[in-house]
């Protein structure tokens, strides 16, 4: 993460290289998936921590990818989305899938845990395999704690919220490399079929060079939640985490990511510079300080820039997808399609696996494999992408990559617990709110 990074050179080639053999390594496990599952007896042990409608949703597809899969531990601040999802657990390990694959959920109370400190149960469970889906604020204390344990572990994304948070994974992807553990990130796209072999095929010179891009994720307002009586200001903010940057980093961070994903995992390395804008149109209460727009011009190596634009109001245009574009043509890539001409028909895409399924199929493999993947690193950089382009936005800033990245702005509230005052976060102002 030097400034040398932020430079092309001779080892983007080898990267480029890298990334084709592994997608076609992906792209061939999908194509055999019953000897994927037949590979390896260990069993699966899973600890979710984060038992809203994205953790209940992962462990569903892990008991989904793979034969030999307990869930054995839960974990949630709230009492509420821990009975919900132990209940909607229990019932989904009867379904046909599941059981063709000898799945089970054996859950006890004793194996549940709340509070903030819920992730240290599920931890030191007999878990060795865990599910990350807190809102992200969290998720650099939970990966430096499941790397420490030598668990196997799935992250959603983003991976953190700020410079501080980021650099913590760094450092955590860094242990996981000393302790050959395997990671996976919520980046679903680079699991999904489709994408894999259409960047291939980029990567491989199907529009020549690469000279530009676009990512959207424009759609409506999403939810807020309101406050329920006795909540606490901390617990008021996690139960409507979507609303504060502490712990969702903005919509630009919190789901616009998927698609910076796109254009890092295209260009092969990620920006070295962001430059942009955005502001929020009149809000109900609800929404935090957080922004429901922004537009952003990234600058690659090389000069290469790319636009983002993602947008959370009701009433506009929508568009959530990527575009290339080459001194050989272009690429529309979330439609697989080069040049004008489709990779695949509509039958052909309707027989591909599930990514969020496949995600877990991947890691899984990996480990009974003694191969193990780690993805720390890639989401870790897709997120910071985000990040410094929320930086600009909020500041008027042009921000390099270096700057998100040494930042000093914590937004993690100091000594938190979960009856603690929390004041209101001030709406950011370009050209008022400094960067730190």
């Amino acid at each position: 993460m030097s400034k040398a990074n932020t430079k092309p050179s001779a080892s983007r080639r080898d990267f480029l290289k890298t990334a084709t053999a592994t997608a076609s390594a992906a792209v061939a496990a999908q194509l055999s998936l019953p000897a994927v599952h037949a590979a390896g007896s260990d069993v699966i042990k899973v600890g979710l921590i984060g038992c809203g409608g994205r953790g209940t949703g992962a462990a569903e597809n892990v008991l989904s990818a793979a034969p030999n899969v307990k869930i054995v531990a839960l974990g949630d601040v709230f009492e509420g989305p821990l009975k919900h999802c132990r209940e909607r657990l229990t019932k989904f390990a009867q379904s046909n899938r599941v059981k063709q694959l000898g799945n089970s959920v054996e859950l006890s109370d004793s194996n549940c845990y709340q509070g903030l400190d819920a992730y240290k149960g599920v931890l030191s469970s007999e878990a060795n395999y865990v599910i990350l889906a807190t809102p992200p604020g969290f998720r650099p204390i939970h990966l430096e704690a499941a790397v420490a344990a030598g668990k196997t572990i799935f992250t959603e994304k983003p991976v953190g919220v700020d410079g501080p948070g980021i650099r913590k994974v760094l450092k955590a992807y860094e242990e996981a490399l000393n302790k050959n553990l395997a990671i996976v990130a919520g980046t679903q796209r680079r699991h999904q079929r489709a994408y894999l072999e259409t960047l291939k095929k980029i990567h491989d010179g199907a529009i020549g060079d690469l000279v530009g891009g676009r990512a959207y994720w424009n759609q409506t307002t999403l939810w807020k939640r309101d406050r329920q009586k006795g909540m606490s200001d901390a617990a008021y903010q996690i139960y409507n985490w979507y609303a504060y940057v502490w712990l969702c980093g903005d919509h630009i961070v919190e789901q616009h990511i998927h698609n910076l994903d796109v254009l890092n995992w295209a260009f092969g390395t990620h920006p070295v510079k962001a430059v942009g804008m955005g502001y929020r149109v009149p809000r109900d209460k609800g929404y935090g300080a957080i922004y429901n727009f922004f537009a952003i011009d990234y600058e690659y190596p090389k000069g290469v820039h790319a636009l983002s634009m993602c947008r959370q109001i009701t009433g506009c245009a929508n568009e959530v997808g990527e575009y290339l574009v080459g001194t050989k043509g272009m690429c529309h890539v979330n439609a697989y399609n080069i040049n004008g001409k489709g990779l695949f028909t509509r039958k052909q895409l309707d027989t591909h696996t599930d990514p969020y399924v496949q995600e877990h199929t991947d890691l899984i493999a990996s480990v009974r494999s003694g191969k193990p993947l780690n993805e720390l690193k890639t989401v870790a950089e897709s997120t910071l992408t985000a990040i410094m382009g929320r930086m600009s936005a909020y500041t008027g800033k042009a921000i390099t990559w270096d700057m998100a990245l040494n930042s000093k702005e914590n937004t993690y509230p100091e000594g938190l617990t979960l009856d603690m005052s929390l004041p209101e976060p001030e709406v950011p102002t370009p050209g008022k709110t400094k960067f730190v």
